[in-house]
């Protein structure tokens, strides 16, 4: 991202369902509302989707019906720890599923990151879910914008060592 912009990192199991639609989401609100931030998607196991194809059906159905653009093409991507550290804000999509899997992978950085409480395809149809992650996006995007208003901008990675 350009020295203007902030990043976050919105991680989940595949980046392939939530994370992509979080970052898709979030990049289309950032810049319809000026907000000086951009967003990616990482998976803590992105390998588990092999073979599913670049993005899911869910995903792309709903952004489709929104209107906002995405990446039909690109693949999931795997967190790595540079991702980790060129970030401003982590968000992983869901505690309960993705903190142990910071543990095991990013012990250093499990507590360093924000965690949300939206349930995977095995908990929850993607027209309960995907409403709750967009109501999240929507929510962070409105409180970086009072940050970035205010001069504020909270970047806790960076504080914390």
């Amino acid at each position: 991202m350009g020295k203007n912009f902030n990043t976050a990192v919105f991680i989940c199991t595949g980046n392939y369902y939530r994370s992509r639609f979080s970052e898709c989401l979030f990049n289309a609100l950032a810049k319809k509302r000026g907000l000086r931030w951009r967003a990616t998607s990482r998976g803590l196991q992105a390998w588990i989707v092999d073979g599913e194809g670049p993005i899911s059906e869910f995903t792309a159905y709903r952004l489709t019906a929104m209107g906002i653009p995405f990446d039909g093409e690109q693949f999931p991507t795997q967190l790595s720890a540079d991702d980790l550290e060129n970030a401003d804000l982590v968000v992983a999509l869901k505690k309960a599923e993705h903190y142990d899997m910071m543990l095991d992978h990013f012990p250093q950085w499990a507590d360093r990151i924000e965690y949300w409480d939206v349930d995977d395809l095995d908990c929850a149809t993607a027209d309960e879910s995907l409403p709750v992650c967009e109501e999240c996006v929507e929510a962070l995007v409105e409180r970086l914008l009072v940050e970035q208003a205010k001069g504020e901008v909270k970047t806790p990675l960076r504080r914390a060592a």
